[in-house]
């Protein structure tokens, strides 16, 4: 027992270090070469928990071997569009200035149904709304509506407006992000008489505050008994 969750750690801390390794683009799309490495990965970690007379450092050099692998083809891929092509594949048109690609559709195996369903998910059921629909080598389906349909943006109106502060945590569980605190504009000292003005007397009270758009920092405190939902205090 004590052997097989030694293999389980030492395999799982393999498994993470090489998906960092791989990035984060690796987690935000998956193209069919990286589904067949995250497969094949998961399938390797296995094995050697599974079966004691597995090898453990096979796995591990097989897995170490796939990670590179696959940082060896995302390389080639930036270098190379042929190569990512042939690798990743190209993003399919299915609907190209309002009209529907019908040979494209059924090459990509897609029902009217499926598209419809696509569209809805995208917010925009209307198939004669649509401009340009594209399929992703990710499976996304990719949706850009005609001009009347696209919402109104402050610059169609020439309306002037200020960029705003990117929201961000302050404080989490009586923890306190200080570099979120300077960018908020707030000194530690600062800080702590608006929470003594706002009747916070302790760090440990604050479930959650973060700071919105506006610099105005929103504090969630801690219940008092009996009661499940948190109490809002705004600075």
């Amino acid at each position: 027992m004590l052997i097989v969750a030694i293999r389980t750690f030492i395999l799982y801390c393999v498994v993470l270090l090489s998906v960092r390794i791989m990035g984060k683009s690796e987690l935000s799309r998956m193209s069919p070469f990286q589904m067949v490495i995250s497969f094949m990965i998961a399938e390797l970690a296995a094995m050697p928990i599974d079966s004691s007379s597995t090898s453990l450092i096979n796995g591990v050099m097989a897995i170490f071997t796939l990670m590179f692998l696959q940082v060896l083809i995302s390389w080639l891929s930036i270098k190379s569009e042929r190569f990512k092509n042939f690798v990743s594949g190209k993003p399919s048109i299915l609907i190209e200035d309002g009209k529907i690609n019908i040979k494209e559709l059924q090459r990509q195996r897609i029902t009217n149904t499926d598209l419809l369903e696509q569209l809805r998910i995208a917010d925009c059921p209307s198939i004669n709304h649509v401009r340009h629909a594209i399929l992703e080598t990710s499976g996304q389906l990719s949706i850009i509506p005609k001009a009347p349909q696209r919402p109104v943006t402050c610059g169609d109106i020439s309306l002037n407006v200020r960029e705003a502060l990117l929201p961000m945590l302050i404080v989490s569980d009586g923890t306190v992000y200080h570099k979120n605190l300077a960018m908020a504009g707030f000194t530690e000292e600062l800080f702590a008489k608006r929470l003594a003005a706002a009747g916070v007397t302790s760090l440990s009270d604050i479930f959650i505050a973060f700071c919105d758009e506006k610099k105005k920092i929103h504090i969630y405190l801690y219940p008092g008994d009996g009661h499940p939902f948190a109490e809002e205090v705004v600075l």
